[in-house]
């Protein structure tokens, strides 16, 4: 069963759900989609009982997330959904695979009351349910405090007119102790015995120790090849402690030595905007397929010749000052790249990014990753 919902549905997604007709929940986004694909639409009725009768369910986007609490029975889902968004109950969950972790919870209320000084310098500042980095801040020092404090003033209204509470909230917070190491997006699925099938791995790069962007992730078969089993196993132990079936998550997590700590879990869905299909344009599978007709990842066959490739997909979020009025020239920027796979255009007043690229470049050839990493973007606004 699939939920598609706002803001956006990828092309090799629908097509693929064109030629294979899994059922899709009717509403207004998927009656716009099916203008253009034909999609096998059910009704409500019809959603809420496969669902409840434990058929596996993928969605595109959160949004679909508070319509299948309010509407379906099946309570394992159900909990699953609630554990897994809410960052704050995550983080009380699976405080035992990470006892010395640091998190508090607050309200938006409460924030401007804080004692900095009383708060465990360096921390990330966070919405409790949140989704793309909206609202995310890495905390060092109390000006960090107060500018993330000014932004969220300024910036709340633009969230919730772009997503709804239940994708990016702003009435609590999380603050939790700032994790260190290297940053992975992992696409996985648990099975109907609750063990983890790993369908992606992709390392999350940052400009510096302050960023919080979505500009950078990277796969190659190697990397999945090194980070996979350990991941696999990792999300076992999770799962040993949440209990879900039949159910899909894109995880958040940074590891030192060996130690991995969840920064969040994103239930119902692979990577977000269309992102998991970077596996298709890299290694030639479709993850949610992998998960709606359980068939784990031949890793082994997918990779065949890949070694020296590098995949990356990008989310361009615009730089500070503008004014949503500006035209971001397409065409110029993707020229500044060898291979682009494809350069998803996004409306910035409604998605938040200009868009989501994905390219193919060569291990030993670094250079247009590096760029990537560093532009502002500036150069091709008009």
């Amino acid at each position: 069963m699939i939920l598609l919902d706002e803001p956006y549905a990828s092309e090799p997604l629908l097509t693929w759900m064109e030629e294979t007709q899994h059922p899709v929940r009717r509403n207004e986004f998927v009656e716009g989609l099916a203008k253009r694909f034909n999609l096998n639409m059910v009704d409500d009725e019809e959603t809420a009982n496969r669902i409840n009768k434990g058929e596996r369910v993928y969605t595109n986007s959160e949004n679909a997330l508070a319509w299948i609490l309010e509407n379906t029975d099946n309570l394992s889902l159900r909990e699953g959904i609630e554990t897994f968004k809410d960052k704050a109950a995550m983080r009380k969950a699976l405080a035992p695979l990470n006892p010395d972790l640091f998190y508090k919870t607050m309200s938006a209320d409460e924030l401007a009351n804080v004692d900095f000084s009383q708060l465990p310098v360096p921390f990330v500042l966070k919405p409790s349910v949140g989704f793309c980095s909206m609202g995310v801040y890495a905390i060092q020092s109390e000006d960090d405090w107060n500018n993330a404090l000014a932004d969220i003033a300024q910036s709340a209204e633009s969230w919730k007119a772009m997503y709804p509470e239940s994708v990016v909230g702003t009435e609590t917070y999380i603050l939790e102790g700032y994790i260190t190491g290297t940053e992975y997006a992992l696409d996985a699925y648990f099975d109907e015995q609750g063990k983890a099938h790993m369908l992606n791995v992709l390392r999350h790069d940052f400009m510096s120790p302050e960023d919080t962007s979505d500009r950078m992730y990277v796969t190659s078969a190697p990397l999945v090849r090194e980070m996979a089993p350990l991941f696999k196993s990792w999300l076992d132990q999770v799962n040993e402690i949440i209990g879900v079936r039949n159910f899909p998550v894109h995880v958040e997590v940074r590891v030192v030595d060996g130690k991995v700590t969840p920064i969040e879990f994103n239930p119902l869905r692979f990577a977000g905007l269309g992102g998991t299909d970077v596996a298709l344009y890299g290694y030639g599978y479709r993850t949610y397929e992998a998960f709606l007709d359980d068939k784990p990842v031949d890793f082994d066959a997918a990779f065949a010749g890949k070694d020296d490739k590098v995949y990356t997909m990008s989310l361009l979020n615009p730089p500070s000052g503008i004014t949503g009025k500006e035209t971001f020239d397409y065409d110029a920027f993707c020229a500044r790249f060898n291979k682009v796979l494809e350069m998803r255009e996004y409306d910035v007043n409604r998605v938040g990014n200009y868009g989501f690229l994905f390219i193919e470049t060569e291990r030993d050839n670094p250079a247009e990753l590096d760029f990537l990493m560093h532009t502002d973007l500036v150069e091709f606004l008009k």
